[in-house]
């Protein structure tokens, strides 16, 4: 589980940033507005942010962000790299998938730019766009 002080930073891709939109998967229809945050894999597994597959873990999240757009949102740790797999690979909105393309477009993020993200408690992060 993650502690207190846990931190990593992402690098923002086309597809964090157009989530909806921009796919390679025909599953569902085109959403605008939809985005992500990425977890690198060593920092899943190094700090413990499991997703739903991990039968006892905890991946919901209280969230802020330090501009103040964003304040106790829930966060879900989800997604995973190949089936099966207990850790995640994501933050997305819990029920609402443009939670983090509606931040993304309040800070005018784009292509490149760089997100930490810092626990500050095991179910509390903050979000920077840096």
């Amino acid at each position: 589980m993650p502690a207190a002080g846990h931190t990593f930073i992402t690098t923002l891709k086309r597809a964090h940033l157009e989530w909806g939109t921009h796919r390679y998967t025909s599953s569902r229809g085109v959403v605008y507005g939809e985005g992500y945050l990425q977890i690198p894999k060593r920092y899943a597994k190094r700090f413990g942010i499991f997703n739903s597959n991990h039968p006892t873990a905890l991946y919901t999240y209280n969230c802020n962000s330090v501009d103040g757009f964003l304040s106790n949102a829930i966060l879900m740790a989800s997604g995973s790299s190949e089936a099966g797999d207990i850790y995640a690979k994501q933050f997305q909105g819990r029920g609402n998938l443009r939670l983090i393309g509606n931040w993304f477009n309040h800070v005018n993020a784009v292509v490149g730019d760089r997100v930490r993200i810092t626990w500050v408690s095991p179910t509390d992060i903050e979000i920077e766009k840096i």
